[in-house]
């Protein structure tokens, strides 16, 4: 895997390849990625393996007229081969009004800020093998677990460099570690499965092995024997573990693109209260050792923290430069970029800021509802804000969380679930959308 020097280098080489072909613009994307993993299954090394992977993508104008490329050959000879190949396409391409760089005076100039992203120390296999094993043995000794899937440990890291023709060059990079258990409970037809999954940029960052598997053998256990749920209106909280789907299912009717398109259940309602005045979420990419932290966007913007809801509205669409064209407005800093393709929207580190009710105070008027800890299936409508998912989880009666239940449906409007939206006060910082436990009420529950 290249440095970030050289991939930045090796991203301007081939911009200059394009212009000496006849591009009137160019912008080209190096994404590389390296990734060790040790899988155990009920004690035993079950795999260890080793994968690494660059590309390099390449996106030309003429006029107004684009076309995108890419290539895991980075030899002299295909460099050129797909210069010369993406200007042809070009050429025979549509225009597009709104196609093009970013705005040249908004480019990101420097100096690009360091976000602790990369672990020194790389684990060994040796050392991955450990900690995998402490996460097995420590869920199969929970009482009740009668089977492992496996636990594993992975350590990785990665390195994207963006260069433009008319003066952007930037890279970073970044490493990965992590941890896993996954542990059956029970027997015959009445098991039952769950996991625990630690992520982070820093090893020192992780929670114990033994943390893991203990949560992982714990909810396995406790997921046996599920009941049903009845059929009607209910109160519903959402687990930590999923409550972040609800701000990414709002992020996607923010995108400037989905706006653009007409596609957004959000159309016409930028100055509507969605949330209650004190719901505010964050989206952070310049946190320090976050997952989605970057100095820059995929277009070379620079990248700034910004309130995607303040007092319960949303404080405008994220958008990069395409679509803040064809909307009239100004791109956000929120480009994101694959291997090839134009670029679309990402946001970066989100929190869903924590409310001041515990979770026993979230729930302790709820005389019949569900506590959610899995949502099964994609049914949600990103034009009217539809919702219809399957669940699982935990009743709760009189204030209390129940016994386990399953295969039942939760269903609404998210525009009604937002403003029905609490969130508690146990917020954790360790995934890409951090949220509390989370309250909905007014939800409709399909079950028996």
């Amino acid at each position: 895997m290249l440095t970030t020097l050289q991939a930045q280098e090796r991203a301007q080489a081939l911009i200059e390849r394009a212009r000496k072909a006849g591009a009137d613009a160019a912008d080209a994307v190096y994404i590389a990625d390296a990734s060790e993993s040790v899988s155990v299954r009920l004690g035993r090394l079950e795999d260890v393996e080793r994968s690494e992977s660059e590309h390099i993508g390449l996106r030309v104008f003429v006029g107004r007229r684009s076309a995108s490329i890419g290539s895991s050959d980075l030899s002299d000879d295909a460099l050129a081969e797909l210069a010369a190949r993406a200007l042809a396409m070009a050429q025979g391409a549509p225009e597009d009004p709104y196609a093009g760089l970013a705005p040249e005076e908004l480019l990101f100039k420097g100096p690009f800020p360091d976000l602790d992203l990369i672990d020194g120390g790389e684990p060994s296999p040796q050392e991955l093998r450990a900690l995998a094993e402490e996460a097995e043995d420590a869920a199969r000794a929970i009482a009740g677990v009668t089977n492992s899937e496996g636990a594993g440990a992975s350590s990785g890291g990665a390195v994207m460099a963006l260069a433009t023709s008319h003066g952007f060059a930037g890279a970073y990079a970044a490493t990965s570690r992590s941890i896993s258990a996954s542990v059956v409970a029970g027997e015959g037809g009445s098991m039952q499965r769950d996991y625990a999954h630690r992520m982070a940029r820093h090893r020192e960052d992780l929670i114990p092995p033994a943390e893991i598997g203990r949560q992982a053998g714990e909810r396995a256990v406790a997921r046996l024997n599920p009941g049903r749920m009845k059929s009607g209106p209910a109160p519903m909280v959402l687990d930590p573990r999923v409550g972040g789907s609800l701000v990414g299912h709002l992020l996607g009717a923010m995108s400037g693109a989905s706006i653009a398109r007409r596609s957004s259940f959000l159309i016409g309602r930028l100055e509507e209260q969605l949330f209650d005045s004190a719901v505010r979420i964050v989206d952070d990419p310049l946190r320090l050792r976050g997952f989605r932290s970057r100095p820059f966007d995929g277009e070379g913007l620079q990248t700034a923290p910004r309130d995607v809801v303040r007092d319960g509205r949303i404080t405008g669409w994220l958008m990069e430069c395409a679509s803040a064209r064809q909307l009239g407005l100004a791109p956000t800093g929120h480009a994101g970029r694959g291997g090839g393709g134009a670029p679309g929207v990402s946001p970066g580190n989100l929190h869903l800021e924590a409310g001041s009710a515990s979770v026993a105070e979230l729930i302790a008027d709820i005389e019949d509802g569900v506590y959610v800890t899995e949502l099964i299936g994609h049914g949600v409508n990103g034009v009217t804000g539809d919702y219809s998912r399957g669940a699982s989880g935990y009743r709760i009666l009189g204030g209390q969380i129940a016994g386990p239940v399953a295969e039942f449906t939760v269903a609404g409007n998210l525009i009604d679930m937002f403003r029905a939206m609490t969130p508690a006060n146990d917020l954790e910082w360790y995934r890409t959308i951090n949220v509390p436990t989370i309250r909905v009420d007014g939800m409709t529950i399909a079950g028996d």
